[in-house]
């Protein structure tokens, strides 16, 4: 279970060595994203997967997006922190490959087809602060304040009518 705002996730990605060495020679651009699992998809239609690209709520959360860089002998690498407003739910990381008019051209995950294995839980931020609690109690007191003020001037002006 990594906890959001205070763990960090090591993305690798790189060209498959089973394919030809030219294959990625259209990659200009790479993208790396937090994509919810099939479980934590379920009766939530804002996480809803769907084959065209522009409305595929799967994948929400930039992980990194840079230039690809062809010339890497090696996988690249990237640690990001799990930002705070990551919610709670069951996540596989998926990686883009873009040509330079941006088209998607190749992605890989670090799951499988089916999308049930090589998943991981992240707990998004819970609870309350003391300063929303302290910022909560001073405007609560303020609105009774006002509330008896208002009272009491009303009823002053009442006396003074009659």
């Amino acid at each position: 279970m990594l906890k959001a705002g205070e763990d960090k996730i090591t993305v690798t990605w790189g060209l498959n060595k089973t394919l030809p060495a030219s294959t990625d020679d259209q990659y200009k651009k790479v993208k790396v994203k937090l994509c919810f699992a099939p479980i934590s998809q379920k009766d939530r239609a804002w996480r809803k997967t769907e084959n065209e690209m522009k409305r595929d709520k799967t994948c929400s959360f930039t992980i990194v997006d840079r230039a690809y860089d062809s010339s890497a002998k090696t996988e690249q690498r990237f640690d990001w922190v799990i930002e705070r407003d990551v919610p709670s739910a069951t996540y596989f990381v998926r990686a883009y490959a873009y040509d330079s008019a941006g088209a998607e051209v190749a992605y890989g995950q670090s799951t499988d087809g089916s999308k049930s294995s090589n998943l991981f839980d992240i707990q998004g931020i819970t609870g309350r602060h003391a300063s929303l609690d302290i910022a909560a109690a001073a405007f609560s007191a303020f609105s009774v304040l006002s509330l008896f003020a208002f009272f009491f001037n009303e009823k002053r002006k009442g006396r003074a009518g009659k």
